[in-house]
């Protein structure tokens, strides 16, 4: 497709700056596009360039951000890889995978990306650019920037931020995060960096995470508004609703509100975790709590426990050997625990871990092969091409019901037939996306390809109703509330807020 130099769109775009990494810029996006969903506009969101391993597949097997997945959930569309065209997955070492329109495009350092991925990098969003508005000439672009807009010594080669809203014409809106603090010198600092043509592109400001009277800031809203001739758009308070965080550091940040729970899930914070959003439905569980285990410890207080995805599963596997929860996990298996895993979790659960191709973490020769915590008879073989795709089957274990997600890997696993695998089964009918084995003393050992497995609302419910019967606990309701409405329910919660607190019908000419 021949890229066009200058688009303009029939419905002015509107972008989410932030004064700072974890400013809002995410939430805010999504709150707008259900507001404009609501409204009866066609919003879709953008996002040029994301760093992160909380990723989602889209229909044709593209990667994206999750953030982006969801805003589109939020404007009531199908996610697709053109409203994230670059995605850098970081695997440690200042490396990264470069991602482009949902596609693996090669690995970087961080000191070479610039140099040898900004031009094309361009030309890949603007593409994205092109194919959204080619499908959907009457949408409105709901654009979120990255970071900060003046990190000076990487501005002039920034591809998602200022680039984008002079290309684009976007009407900006600056948020600012008043939890943090300095809340008027972010403000100030930000647009004084800016060059003139930047700055008059900042059409508002959002305050956010305002906790207490909201009046009380009145004087300080009058005070920003004389200073930079910009509107104070709206103050938004803080909210309580849980959303998926983009960085797994935030991870340990997310503080539970559940008291006296009725299951306790214990989930290993791997250095190179990816897709955390997996486990957003048990956090939605009212009688569920899960904590994060980043250090060896005795692992009997929880009910079941958790091994997510890994962007590195032998560097991961080597950190649970090193650390000692290798060990602890063994130990837990030997009791009546119930042990899970996911993608590069079920891999680690697993005999042998095999990586000709040095894809998943290996540094030498000495790695190529190394030992899994051996709970699940399989060898796991990385190869060169990596699998992405949308996932409908059916399952077996622990109940007969459908279920969708999506797969992320490089992996290829197989029944590791020098072990003993008569007692070990499929879970789907699909038989190698997942498998499962009792312990001797109850409870059972599993894991599955399937990202988002726990959005299963049937299979969800089974499988918590296992661990519950053993803790003599009544068996959840069948009718229990679907998880995907309940994340349709806090979109609606979040837009309601924002709604209250926000005015943004200047901005939509």
């Amino acid at each position: 497709m021949e890229l066009i130099e200058k688009l303009q769109p029939i419905k002015k775009p509107l972008m989410v700056l932030g004064t700072s990494s974890g400013a809002g810029k995410s939430l805010t996006v999504t709150a707008i596009g259900r507001i404009l969903k609501n409204l009866e506009e066609e919003p879709i969101p953008f996002k040029g360039q994301n760093m992160s391993n909380n990723a989602w597949v889209d229909w044709n097997g593209g990667e994206m951000a999750y953030s982006q997945a969801l805003q589109a959930f939020a404007c009531g569309i199908i996610p697709s890889s053109e409203m994230n065209p670059i995605l850098l997955k970081p695997q440690g070492n200042s490396i990264s995978e470069v991602i482009h329109l949902g596609k693996s495009a090669g690995i970087t350092t961080a000191k070479n990306y610039y140099k040898d991925w900004f031009i094309p990098g361009w030309e890949v969003i603007k593409k994205g650019l092109n194919s959204i508005y080619e499908r959907h000439p009457n949408c409105r672009l709901i654009i979120e920037g990255a970071g900060s807009p003046v990190e000076m010594n990487l501005i002039h080669r920034d591809l998602t931020n200022l680039k984008v809203a002079k290309y684009l014409e976007a009407n900006c809106i600056l948020v600012t995060d008043i939890e943090r603090g300095g809340v008027f010198a972010q403000i100030i600092g930000t647009l004084e960096l800016m060059k003139p043509e930047e700055k008059k592109l900042i059409k508002g400001i959002i305050i956010n995470r305002f906790r207490g009277d909201l009046s009380l800031f009145e004087e300080g809203k009058k005070w920003i508004e004389s200073k930079t001739q910009i509107p104070v758009l709206g103050i938004i308070p803080w909210l309580d609703d849980k959303f998926p965080p983009e960085d797994s550091l935030d991870l340990l940040e997310r503080k539970a509100n559940i008291i006296n729970p009725e299951i306790k899930v214990g989930i290993i914070k791997l250095p190179s975790i990816s897709n955390f959003s997996d486990f957003d439905p048990l956090e939605n569980e009212e009688s569920t709590l899960i904590e994060w285990i980043k250090e060896s410890q005795n692992l009997n207080q929880f009910d079941f426990l958790i091994l997510p995805g890994s962007k590195q599963t032998i560097k991961d596997q080597l950190f649970l050997e090193s650390s000692g929860l290798s060990k602890n996990i063994k130990e837990y298996s030997k009791t009546n625990g119930n042990i899970f895993g996911i993608c590069g979790g079920l891999q680690m659960l697993g005999t042998i871990l095999e990586d000709p191709f040095f894809k998943e973490g290996s540094i030498g020769d000495s790695e190529k092969l190394t030992k899994g915590i051996g709970l699940l008879p399989l060898k796991t073989t990385f190869l060169q091409k990596k699998i992405t795709r949308q996932i409908n089957s059916e399952s077996i274990w622990p109940n007969l019901t459908e279920i969708n997600g999506f797969e992320i890997h490089n992996g290829e696993t197989k029944l590791d037939r020098s072990q003993d695998t008569c007692k070990t089964k499929p879970i789907f009918k699909d038989l190698d996306l997942g498998w499962y084995k009792e312990n001797i003393q109850g409870g059972f050992i599993a894991g599955t390809y399937i990202h988002g497995i726990f959005e299963n609302d049937d299979w969800r419910d089974h499988y918590l109703n296992l661990i519950r019967k053993s803790k003599n606990l009544p068996l959840l309701d069948k009718k229990t509330r679907s998880y995907k409405i309940k994340r349709e329910s806090i979109i609606d919660n979040l837009a309601n807020e924002f709604k209250k607190h926000l005015n943004i019908s200047s901005l939509l000419t």
